[in-house]
């Protein structure tokens, strides 16, 4: 699966911005989608995942409340809506495949690809201005 994230930017702390995921060959219905993003000297911290069918969705308690992460899976793409951005939320955005999101940003591969362990899509660069 190729994964593509778009939509990152330059905003001033306290402003918006919607992050998207697409994958223009393969459908993403059955996948468990999730976000991750890895700062600047920073391992990488999952942020969010949404379960196949949209129904159910999980949160970092380091976002809980500003990010909301939805799909739609008629169009085959996935959103990450982020609200009173931080310039700590500064980070590469990916998203990937299958892999669930605790409140405390680790994260576990739950797809069935062996040693591959999902798709990931190319980041898109987020950065918060104080």
């Amino acid at each position: 699966v190729q994964l593509q994230a778009s939509g990152g930017g330059l905003v001033q702390a306290g402003g918006s911005l919607t992050l998207s995921c697409a994958a223009p060959r393969v459908s993403l219905e059955n996948y468990v989608m999730s976000w991750f993003r890895q700062a600047p000297g920073k391992g990488r911290e999952g942020v969010s995942c949404i379960s196949a069918s949209g129904d159910r969705s999980y949160y970092s308690d380091s976002v809980k409340g500003r990010f909301t992460v939805s799909r739609d899976n008629a169009k085959n793409t996935v959103s990450l809506q982020i609200h009173s951005l931080e310039p700590e939320d500064t980070a590469v955005y990916y998203c990937a495949t299958d892999y669930l999101v605790s409140e405390d940003g680790s994260y576990m591969y739950i797809g069935d690809d062996g040693a591959k362990k999902g798709s990931w899509g190319r980041g898109t660069q987020v950065t918060v201005s104080s």
